[in-house]
């Protein structure tokens, strides 16, 4: 199966038409006040075709409400400590979530069991002192000791040198990549060419 081509982290209004011209299906925008790629425009403008993906961390249900009606995201991706509980309501109100796990080895993938009942998704990032963003990989070998129903976005530290690897990897559970600081020239600005062979290479 194609695997989805999520990119995350987008600032600038150029860039991001930049990017959504490139063959991916859903791109991610940061509500965390403390990334270096917070979102801070005032509008989203994209092709129906890409899914809008709000990336919060330890947000209030106010603020993820507002911001999503605010910029008509189609998904929620939780990258803090959510509980279970906030993921369940949140879909309860119709919003389709994405947990994100941070893994550094096996037990981490324990976690997983809390959320299988709230969560659409789930994305396995690399733990690292912040929210993501460290640019560096977890070993993809602990992935099998996933046995979940829930399917996932692979993130950390995705980038050209991760191509082989990646079409060497198989999971059932396994529908896609989330790109980010991998193909940056600055943080949230994304190299265009970089990404547009990387995302050829992948799906062909």
């Amino acid at each position: 199966m194609e695997k989805l081509v999520k990119v995350c982290g987008m600032c600038e209004a150029e860039n991001i038409q930049e990017v959504a011209s490139c063959g991916i299906d859903w791109m991610g925008f940061i509500f965390y006040d403390k990334s270096p790629r917070r979102f801070r425009g005032e509008t989203i403008a994209l092709p129906k075709t890409i899914q809008r993906v709000g990336v919060f961390v330890n947000a209030s249900l106010d603020d993820i409400r507002s911001t999503a009606r605010r910029f008509a995201l189609d998904l929620l991706q939780l990258h803090g400590e959510e509980s279970p509980e906030m993921c369940a309501f949140l879909r309860a109100e119709g919003y389709r979530v994405i947990k994100a796990i941070s893994v550094a080895n096996e037990a981490d993938m324990e976690q997983t069991a809390r959320y299988e009942a709230v969560a659409d998704y789930f994305l396995f990032d690399t733990r690292c002192p912040g929210y993501g963003g460290s640019g560096l990989s977890f070993d993809w070998s602990i992935l099998k000791t996933y046995h979940g129903s829930i399917p996932f976005f692979l993130s950390g530290g995705l980038k050209m040198d991760s191509l082989q690897t990646l079409q060497t990897l198989h999971h059932p559970q396994w529908i896609g990549i989330d790109l980010n600081s991998g193909f940056e020239t600055r943080p949230g600005h994304k190299d265009t060419l970089l990404l547009q062979h990387f995302i050829n290479s992948l799906k062909n």
